[in-house]
């Protein structure tokens, strides 16, 4: 199965709207499992895809926490 384009926008506004903080103090099970929460709730995931955004937001957790650390260094 492939990753479908608007669940990807959907996590990533996520990212985005989550505290940089919390991205960065979450441990990686919790930082996962948050995200995922998130998007249960804004569009109910079946097992496959749960399984499948899970494994992607592993791969991109150093992202995700560096993206967040960009944005805590930033004055606004």
């Amino acid at each position: 199965m492939f990753m479908n384009p608007s669940l990807l926008r959907q996590l990533w506004a996520i990212v985005e709207a989550t505290q940089a903080n919390s991205l960065l103090n979450l441990d990686d099970a919790h930082l996962v499992q948050s995200i995922l929460g998130q998007c249960h709730v804004r569009q109910p995931l079946n097992s496959e895809e749960k399984t499948l955004l899970s494994d992607y937001l592993y791969s991109r957790l150093n992202l995700i926490r560096d993206l967040a650390s960009d944005r805590l260094a930033v004055p606004v």
